[in-house]
């Protein structure tokens, strides 16, 4: 998995003046959890622009002032209700040996002959995932290849597991299905419909016909005994 650097310095004091003040200075106050004890720093925040405003996923190394250098993961964001700004960011330590939790988009690949050539859609259930993996074997993305998918096929936890990491989720959980598309259910009901107001339409004609041939037997009979 891909890495970002985010250079920090390390906050001496904690509270809510100190962290108003770097707010107002374009920077955002976070915490490292995870090792001995926790440590604070800010950075600026458009050094979190490729890390947080993006589908992708990304393990992160920070580099504070005449510190080592630490590898982590994002845990928690918390945004600005209105404005959306980065307000805070907790980051958790990772280490060679030891197996970190992260959040993996999955990426869709190939072409659904469901989709394709029968009328149906294809229903993304989950576009992420949750992992667990050492962080030498952590995954860019999940790939969910779905060019083999007919209608009402489906890929689940099941179908996407991997020697090098495992999912946080259950064996039979739906990631993507191709289901019957609006437009082709109605057509179909439309059909269906149609072929049954035809079968009406013979049996109303048979009925006719059928009432027509009495009436011409009784007429008969009624000359024969005037006559």
């Amino acid at each position: 998995m891909k890495s970002i650097t985010i250079n920090g310095s390390k906050r001496e004091t904690v509270g809510k003046s100190s962290t108003k003040a770097l707010r107002n200075a374009g920077k955002v106050p976070c915490v490292v959890y995870g090792g001995e004890k926790p440590i604070h720093f800010s950075a600026d925040e458009l050094s979190f622009s490729k890390q947080v405003y993006t589908p992708d996923a990304h393990t992160v190394v920070i580099e504070l002032e005449n510190e080592n250098k630490i590898n982590a993961v994002i845990q928690d964001i918390q945004f600005h209700p209105v404005s959306e700004k980065i307000l805070h960011i907790d980051f958790f330590e990772v280490f060679d040996d030891k197996e970190v939790k992260m959040i993996i988009p999955v990426k869709f690949e190939g072409n659904s002959p469901g989709v394709r050539l029968q009328g149906g859609i294809l229903s993304k259930n989950k576009r992420k995932l949750f992992v667990k993996a050492l962080p030498k074997n952590l995954p860019d993305f999940i790939k969910a290849d779905i060019s083999t998918l007919n209608l009402n096929d489906k890929i689940t936890i099941e179908d996407l597991k991997d020697e090098n990491y495992s999912f946080i989720h259950p064996d039979n959980m739906v990631v993507c299905q191709v289901k019957m598309s609006r437009a082709s259910m109605s057509l179909e009901t439309e059909t269906e419909e149609e072929e049954g107001e035809e079968g009406e339409e013979g049996s109303t004609e048979s009925e006719s016909k059928s009432d027509a041939s009495t009436e011409s037997g009784e007429a008969k009979e009624e000359k024969k005994e005037d006559s």
